[in-house]
Formats: structure tokens, C-alpha cells, sequence
């Protein structure tokens, strides 16, 4: 599966018309970078704490990770494309935020709209944002960098307006159906995350469109000379993010059934450390989405262990900031490669 420059150079053929199947190996090697950390998580929760590898333990870590897994899912998609979505977080809150203010009454709400439009009208919300980034950053050819966090900051403003800064309770059954319904005795927001990373490893592992982000954040202008339509493609890549991310927003809001003035703010470092560690470039062109999957969920049973240990929750925002270091010194190492 093409996960950067060097495998998409797996595509190409020798001069004898072979594929050079040691590429191959390496790049689909790199996907499973993480799994024996994740073993080793494993063994060291279960000798931390016996409840660790418990089935409602193991339930818990997955359920509270698979709301973050979609704005990681979202940045990883961003990122490959050679792009930065700082906002992520923010919509995070604001589109069911929004949601609620429009659903319910009493307090900030308006009600002016049925129960049954919170869904629509959350994924509305996060295909809004995702436009606006496209049209600021593909039309108007300004920084990512820059327009995404002004978006950020604007959004959690907004979050806070609609709101009054306070939280949002009593949300209509639509809005709790994914946080809190259990598909099979699993949780459904579990299967969506899952059944949403599937499709996302076989769209960027095994279609034209996928290899089309690949080439875009290895080299635009090669892209575009091959004939490919950079600018349609970043378009649909930022607006998907921004409704996986709506999306997210509303598992968590779901199962606390409720939505915080401050929902989802400081996320956005959590997801790109798991990003990082599962082997996204920053640099954009490299990384899959199953690395990213093991990024975020080795980062959720760090903490778990942590939890269970009784190490203070103070502590994980520094153990991001770490890992995150630690996996930017690692690829700089191993790629050889100045990162911008």
C-alpha cells in the first residue's frame, strides 16, 4: 500500500518490467512500526493492573478513542495531501454546539428546528468549515498553516457565542443514538470508527484517488503535470476532514449527552501526535491511515496504563508533547530528511 514518495516509487517498474518487491516489503513493513509497542502496552497494563486487559476495560480504551481516531483519520488525509487543518478541533465542538443550539430549548437554544436535523445539521456544519479552508487556501492560495488557525480560534468563539460558554444539555435522541446504541454488545460509535479507517485504508491504499493524494503532497507540480486535478482534490480531502471531524464531535457528545462550550479544545495536539507516531509525514506524501490507527490507539493505552497506575491526568498533556518530539528526532533520523 503506497504510504509515501519512496512507495509510490513502488508503482514504477524496472527497466525489466518488475516491480522491485524490497520496496514493497519495506512500505507495508512500516504499517505495523507500532504493533509491537502495542504488545508491549499490553503486557506492561495487564502487570500494572489485572482490570487492564478486562473486556470493559478494553471496551472503554476503544470507545473513548474512536471519537479522537476520526480527527485523526481527518489529519491524516490532510496531512498526506501535503496540507495542515489546525481547525479540526474546533469543529469538533462547534458542529454539534451548533446542532444543539438549533435542537433544544430553554437556556441559549433556539429550537428552532426538530430533533430528528441534529445529524444533518452537524455534518452540515463540518462541510461549511471544510469549504471555507478549501476556498481561503486553493483559491485564494493562502497559508494552511495560517488560515486553519485563524479558523480555530474563530470557531471556538463561535462555540462559545451560540453557547453562552456553558454546556449544552438535554440533546435530542439523534444526537445520542451513536454515542450511546450498542451494534452487536459494541458500541456503535466502535464499529462507525472502524468501518471509517477500513474504507480509508482501502481509498488511500488502493485507488487512483488515493495515489492522486500521495503524489499531490509528495511533489504538487509533478501532480499536476501527470494530469492530476490538485486543486479538485484538496478540495474534497479538507471538506472530508472537516465532516469526520463534525462527525467525531458528535459520538462524543453522544455518550456524555452533552456538549461542552470548551469540546474538543487542545485535541488537535493528541492528534497529531498520534499522527506523528503512527508515521505521517508533516512534510505531507507519506504515512497510511492503519499507521495512524496504531498511532492513536498505542497514545490511548499509554494513557489508560497511566490512569490505572494512578499517575495524575496532569501529566499526559506533557507525555504528548514528548512523544510527539521524540517521533519528529526518530523520522529525522531515519529519513535523513530536513523537515520544514
Amino acid at each position: 500500500m503506497p504510504d509515501s514518495p519512496t512507495a509510490l516509487r513502488v508503482e514504477s517498474r524496472t527497466e525489466s518490467g518488475a516491480v522491485p518487491s524490497r520496496r514493497i516489503a519495506l512500505a507495508r513493513l512500516r504499517d505495523f512500526a507500532l504493533v509491537p509497542g502495542i504488545i508491549a502496552i499490553a503486557v506492561v497494563g495487564q502487570l500494572v493492573n489485572p482490570v487492564f486487559l478486562q473486556y470493559d476495560n478494553v471496551i472503554n480504551i476503544v470507545q473513548t478513542m474512536s471519537e479522537i481516531a476520526l480527527l485523526v483519520l481527518a489529519q491524516t488525509m490532510v496531512l498526506v495531501v501535503g496540507k495542515m487543518d489546525l481547525s479540526l478541533e474546533s469543529t469538533f465542538g462547534l458542529a454539534p454546539g451548533v446542532a444543539a443550539w438549533l435542537t433544544i430549548t430553554g437556556g441559549h437554544s433556539l429550537g428552532l428546528l426538530p430533533g430528528w436535523a441534529a445529524l444533518p445539521v452537524v455534518l452540515l456544519v463540518g462541510v461549511l468549515v471544510g469549504a471555507l479552508n478549501a476556498l481561503l487556501i486553493v483559491r485564494f492560495g493562502l497559508s494552511g498553516f495560517v488560515v486553519t488557525l485563524g479558523m480555530l480560534i474563530v470557531l471556538r468563539g463561535l462555540l462559545t457565542g451560540v453557547s453562552g460558554g456553558q454546556t449544552f444539555f438535554g440533546l435530542p435522541d439523534s444526537m445520542l443514538y451513536l454515542g450511546t446504541t450498542l451494534w452487536a454488545g459494541i458500541p456503535a460509535s466502535i464499529w462507525l470508527c472502524l468501518l471509517l479507517f477500513a474504507g480509508g485504508i482501502i481509498l488511500l491504499g488502493h485507488t487512483r484517488f488515493g495515489r492522486s493524494l500521495y503524489a499531490i503532497g509528495g511533489n504538487v507540480d509533478a501532480a499536476k503535470a501527470a494530469g492530476i486535478r490538485t486543486d479538485r482534490i484538496i478540495w474534497i480531502v479538507l471538506i472530508t476532514a472537516s465532516a469526520l471531524a463534525a462527525l467525531g464531535g458528535l459520538l462524543l457528545s453522544g455518550r456524555l449527552a452533552s456538549v461542552a462550550a470548551a469540546q474538543g479544545d487542545g485535541y488537535i495536539f493528541t492528534v497529531f501526535a498520534a499522527a506523528v507516531i503512527g508515521g505521517v509525514s508533516l512534510n505531507g506524501g507519506r504515512g497510511t491511515i492503519f499507521g495512524a490507527f496504531t498511532g492513536i490507539l498505542l497514545l490511548y493505552m499509554i494513557q489508560n496504563v497511566l490512569t490505572l497506575a494512578g499517575v495524575p491526568a496532569q501529566w499526559i498533556g506533557a507525555l504528548n508533547g514528548t512523544i510527539i518530539l521524540v517521533a519528529l528526532v526518530m523520522s529525522r533520523i531515519t529519513s535523513g530528511k530536513r523537515q520544514n
